[in-house]
């Protein structure tokens, strides 16, 4: 069996390709529409974020051969977590991650954290656009909402705990925008119009996270844009294609002969 934390639309077609391949896998996720979509293809799955020890334990108890990380490029307590179990467990861990994108524009700016990119925001004024989820939303809320020269758009996920979140804030009715991507060229610039947004705020998702869709709408506008990079940790085997994953779990963790 392959424990495998699946995080992403990537890392769900990963699981369902390692099945195929012919392991049984079972996966990690953090909400109910993930979980969903997995077990839909008959894949065992546990909803929540689980610490290392956990992992440690669910791993020992499904008799599991490896640890596939395939969460967000920006779920580095997750990447932290599946590391430590791997270790623990004295398992082989394998890293998935989606290729970065080529982002080479004179309207991108990179920066190393969300605190920088909410500063930079800041200091740009305007109509500022979050395409940066829910969950570091607390950062951007208290630099930048109440400034006279800035008005915040969020998008996000359409769940009642963003909204929640978004209301508890401080984050106006109209300052809200939840829609479940992905997200066209064509749809990020009519939103950009609408808004009248002036910097996009964004996170180094890659190409599977539509950020050169983003961008490349920002560009044809005119509109400034705030890149926050991913997290630098040291992976150990890492592969961005799903060949690479498939090769490593047969060096590392060969299916039985038949």
């Amino acid at each position: 069996m392959i424990l495998m934390l699946a995080g992403t639309s990537d890392a769900r077609e990963l699981a369902m390709m390692i099945r195929q391949a012919g392991y049984r896998v079972t996966a990690t996720v953090v909400t109910d529409h993930a979980a969903e979509q997995l077990r839909s293809a008959g894949i065992r799955t546990y909803v929540g974020r689980l610490a290392a020890s956990r992992l440690a334990e669910l791993a020992k108890a499904e008799g599991a051969k490896a640890i596939v990380d395939a969460s967000h490029p920006f779920a580095e307590e997750a990447s932290k977590n599946a590391m430590q179990a791997a270790a623990d467990s004295g398992l082989p861990y394998i890293r998935y991650e989606r290729q970065s994108s080529a982002i080479a524009s004179d309207k991108v700016t990179f920066v190393d954290s969300y605190g920088e990119a909410a500063d930079l925001a800041a200091e740009k004024g305007g109509v500022v656009m979050l395409t940066t989820g829910s969950k570091t939303l607390d950062i951007f809320a208290a630099r930048l909402l109440g400034r006279p020269n800035v008005k915040v758009i969020a998008r996000m996920l359409p769940r009642k705990d963003n909204f929640d979140k978004c209301e508890r804030l401080g984050f106006s009715q109209e300052q809200i925008v939840m829609m479940q991507g992905p997200f066209t060229k064509e749809l990020d610039r009519a939103l950009y119009r609408h808004f009248g947004v002036t910097v996009v705020v964004t996170k180094e998702s890659g190409k599977v996270g539509f950020v050169d869709e983003k961008i490349a709408a920002a560009e044809e506008l005119g509109i400034d844009v705030i890149v926050i990079r991913r997290p630098r940790l040291s992976y150990g085997i890492v592969h961005h294609d799903f060949a690479g994953v498939l090769a490593a779990l047969k060096q590392h963790a060969p299916l039985p002969l038949a």
